[in-house]
């Protein structure tokens, strides 16, 4: 049996980086479709996926609201989402196919660097492992999952903000998750070019707020001077 993979990528603006992502994607072989879901993109990202094979959708702005269409217009037995400037290893749908043989589990995500020589690079390469032993995995470390759990769990929720944290908090109430060893390298660019301490400490305040129950649409009021420029 050769499951067929749908990879997800949300967009927005992701002219420097779309080109390689679907670049890395190109020698995943048959059986395998990419949609681009793109929310809104003023420079030339829908253009350049243009040149690579893949379906392209349109959708409001906001990751959620992106990721929800493209899952419902996905194909596959399996859905891989994937940030538009995050790299797969070479073997990714390999290592998807293998680790879901284990009917226990209902999806996964790899384990991730993040690019670059700076402070942030290396400090949040370090802290993803550590925030996974608190059950804290993150849309950037490519999520993938089993078509019938995601549509048992009613998929991604438009939420404008935290839409992984609330996936995967559902995702583990229907079975078993595994952090693959294959390695998904992306971007650091949130945390660069600003203030690192004003960034992170913004990032951690949020999420503490929404663990205590604030709504993720208050929290994006919270948010929006970030939003305002944050790319998918």
């Amino acid at each position: 049996m050769n499951p067929k993979i749908s990879i997800i990528i949300p967009t927005l603006n992701e002219a420097d980086s779309i080109a390689e992502t679907l670049g890395a994607l190109q020698d995943f072989g048959e059986n395998v479709e990419t949609i681009v879901v793109d929310g809104g993109s003023n420079d030339s990202t829908v253009a350049i996926a243009q040149n690579y094979n893949v379906k392209i959708l349109h959708s409001p702005r906001g990751r959620g609201q992106q990721l929800q269409t493209g899952g419902n217009a996905a194909s596959g037995d399996i859905l891989w989402f994937l940030h538009a400037d995050t790299i797969p290893p070479p073997k990714a749908t390999f290592e998807i196919k293998q680790a879901l043989q284990n009917k226990r589990l209902v999806g996964g995500n790899f384990t991730i660097r993040f690019n670059g020589e700076r402070f942030a690079a290396k400090f949040l390469t370090w802290l993803y492992p550590q925030l996974q032993y608190l059950g804290l995995i993150y849309g950037d470390s490519a999520i993938f999952v089993r078509r019938g759990i995601y549509e048992q769990i009613g998929g991604f929720k438009s939420f404008p903000i935290f839409e992984d944290l609330d996936f995967i908090k559902r995702l583990r109430k229907a079975g078993e998750i595994v952090t693959l060893p294959a390695v998904v390298t992306t971007s650091a660019r949130r945390f660069e070019g600003k203030s690192f301490i004003l960034t992170f400490s913004r990032w951690t305040i949020l999420q503490i707020l929404y663990w205590l129950g604030v709504s993720p649409n208050t929290l994006l009021k919270i948010y929006f001077p970030t939003l305002k420029s944050r790319k998918n």
